[in-house]
């Protein structure tokens, strides 16, 4: 990108504009997420149909992803950002007009990679400010994420619960949130490519230190994944608890997951990012032991808290050092986030089957053997702390890699 050099208020302003942006793309994903089962009558398709239609965002996702460097590089990184929200907010509205299987498999697609190309802009985006402030800022971005999958569920929960047609409800959501995404591109950084500068391929595959990276990031995922679709399960099936504490446990670990990764970056500036995702393994391990050995709700509830806590922060700390790991930060984000897409859309099956094969047990048991991983990887995230630029000037912020 072009050398440009800041004010440091415009790059506070920049960090506050990509925060909302990460917001309104979380509160897609939860308004869309609240009324899946209004989606499926609608269509008319079968829970196994369904099942196949929610494999392709992420297909659209992992076929997308890589375009979004490109995006960039011929708009420009504001413009392309506000273009890509724009498109992943009114995108929402497409499943809930699909009226059958194979138009709910289109939209579902076009839903993903709208997601997917978005993502890897803003993440890029936050990287950079991350850059110029000289300390972490992803783990709170990824938080806001989260607080706005909370925020869009709870709007999705009212509308179901008020009877109201998703295609109303989400065309009046898209509409918002398409006006506050677009608004909050404003402030963004306005990153442009060099005269010189090559444009990037609109295929390639990822480079060695994304696919690296993205390996730490399955495990997370993988974990986070499992949690979210089965603790409730877990709870039910295997220690009897009631529905109603069952759920309250996947409410809980979305809580811990948010309210982690919101504080986590005063953690990751004090201690850096290796040493956090190293600790979180084994707190994500310790998690899963309590988990597969619990013979109380109380228990088990705990370890999936544990595990929440352990692994919130993982993501967004992959996205940062893929963002540092090459010449090409959107290739590599790109790569990194397919890999997690792949394994959220892994996770939840994999449980199933193994569990079917065997027990819920031995589900989280892989599950606890994963997350061994971020202690024994954690230190492919290294570069990302050595490469990062610190600020020393009040007034201005600039990065070495413009």
């Amino acid at each position: 990108m072009s050398a440009v050099v800041y004010d440091l208020r415009e790059v506070r302003r920049a960090r506050y504009a990509v925060a909302a942006v990460f917001a309104v793309h979380g509160a897609v994903t939860g308004s869309f997420a609240t009324r899946v089962p209004w989606i499926q009558d609608h269509a008319g398709v079968s829970a196994g149909q369904l099942g196949l239609a929610l494999a392709f965002p992420a297909l659209g996702a992992s076929v997308a992803m890589p375009l979004a460097g490109r995006i960039s590089h011929r708009f420009g990184a504001r413009n392309a950002l506000r273009g890509l929200i724009a498109l992943w907010t009114l995108s929402l509205v497409l499943p809930s007009f699909a009226p059958s299987l194979l138009t709910l498999c289109l939209a579902l697609f076009t839903y993903g990679a709208t997601a997917g190309m978005a993502d890897v802009a803003m993440n890029a985006l936050g990287v950079e400010v991350e850059n110029r402030l000289g300390r972490s800022i992803m783990s709170g971005l990824h938080g806001l994420w989260s607080a706005g999958a909370l925020i869009g569920s709870a709007g999705g929960t009212l509308a179901a619960h008020l009877g109201a047609d998703a295609r109303v409800h989400h065309t009046l959501a898209a509409a918002i949130l398409t006006v506050l995404g677009v608004a909050a591109c404003t402030w963004v950084l306005d990153l442009q490519p060099a005269e010189d500068e090559e444009p990037p391929p609109r295929f390639a595959l990822p480079p060695r230190s994304a696919l690296l990276i993205g390996a730490v990031g399955f495990c997370a995922v993988f974990a986070e994944g499992a949690s979210l679709d089965w603790s409730a399960v877990y709870l039910r099936d295997q220690l009897a608890a009631s529905a109603g504490l069952a759920a309250a446990c996947t409410t809980a670990f979305t809580l811990t997951m948010a309210i982690a990764r919101i504080a986590g970056d005063k953690v990751v500036d004090r201690f850096g990012s290796v040493r956090t995702v190293r600790s979180g393994g084994v707190l994500a391990v310790l998690g899963g032991l309590l988990i597969v050995v619990s013979g109380h709700p109380a228990v088990a509830m705990t370890g999936f808290a544990l595990m929440g806590f352990g692994i919130a922060v993982v993501v967004p700390l992959c996205f940062a050092a893929a963002g540092r790991s090459g010449t090409n930060p959107s290739l590599a984000i790109a790569g990194v986030a397919t890999i997690t897409y792949t394994s959220g859309l892994v996770a939840p099956s994999a449980i199933g089957t193994l569990a079917q094969a065997t027990s819920l047990v031995v589900s989280f048991g892989l599950v606890t053997v994963l997350s061994c991983g971020l202690v024994a990887f954690a230190g492919v995230l290294r570069a990302g702390d050595r490469d990062r630029p610190k600020v020393s000037a009040p007034e201005t912020a600039g990065s070495s890699r413009e």
